[in-house]
């Protein structure tokens, strides 16, 4: 049986790694670990992981990318794939954007850059299904 999946959405490199360091450090080898660099990046890896019967499980985005929001993405991604959890990390979005998430998207959780560590994981372990 394959593993479940997060997802982490960034159009800074730097970013992906640092989440990706920190995650897998904290939760080993129970989950698979993708990233993208673009909403468009991210939303075919979603389908393609639709498609193949397998589940990401929690999706990490920022909100400040080229060609798509964060706010419009997580919207998108909850219409259609409402399974995934969601949870934006950035250090430009407004409260708007926010509020929209939280609103369309059943945001899970807000995460302001750049992030204290312990505090992401928390967040991300409360996100994940138990």
């Amino acid at each position: 049986m394959s593993r479940p999946v997060i997802l982490f959405v960034d159009d800074e490199k730097l970013v992906l790694d640092t989440l990706l360091v920190q995650v897998r450090s904290a939760f080993g080898d129970r989950y698979e670990y993708e990233t993208a660099q673009s909403a468009e990046e991210a939303w075919d890896l979603i389908q393609e992981y639709h498609e193949a019967q397998r589940r990401i499980v929690l999706l990490v985005s920022d909100w400040l990318m080229p060609l798509e929001k964060g706010d419009s993405f997580l919207i998108r991604v909850a219409a259609q794939y409402p399974d995934i959890h969601l949870i934006m990390l950035s250090a430009y979005a407004d409260e708007e954007a926010i509020e929209r998430a939280q609103r369309y998207a059943n945001l899970f959780a807000f995460i302001r850059k750049p992030w204290e560590r312990d505090s992401l994981l928390s967040e991300i372990r409360r996100a994940l299904p138990t």
